[in-house]
């Protein structure tokens, strides 16, 4: 019984030190700034985006996997950071976006979120900024 007791703890202190972790990383690549709040403005856009580019057969495969994957994560009703905690709550969603978004532009460059994105160029442009993205120069 014993011996339970000490698999069963030393699992949570796992899990604690896990869920510790992925909170340290959403902290370290999370948008600086009012870009968080523009970020959160755009969501609708955003997840009109993502779907849009999972289903573009012009992308690698492991780029659409990616993007399936986190819609998964977004249609979830548990979040890594539950909704109670300040700041990071509510924002977790966005962060996560942003992060797989950089990843995904660095893998396929930004000609595929400009071709794909729904919403306006004022938008376009909040969204290239927290992908790392310069802004775009007129032709």
């Amino acid at each position: 019984m014993n011996t339970w007791l000490s698999i069963a703890l030393a699992a949570a202190g796992g899990l604690l030190l896990a869920w510790l972790l992925v909170i340290a990383a959403l902290l370290t690549v999370r948008p600086r700034g009012s870009l968080l709040t523009e970020a959160i403005r755009l969501l609708p856009d955003l997840l009109r985006l993502i779907p849009r580019l999972a289903r573009d057969p012009s992308l690698p495969r492991g780029v659409r996997v990616r993007l399936w994957l986190l819609l998964a994560y977004l249609a979830m009703p548990i979040d890594l950071v539950p909704d109670f905690i300040p700041v990071l709550g509510h924002a977790d969603d966005v962060i996560v976006v942003a992060a797989v978004l950089r990843a995904i532009v660095r893998r396929t460059g930004p000609q595929a979120l400009n071709r794909h994105w729904p919403g306006t160029d004022d938008g376009l442009a909040a969204v290239r900024r927290l992908a790392g993205l310069p802004a775009m120069t007129n032709p």
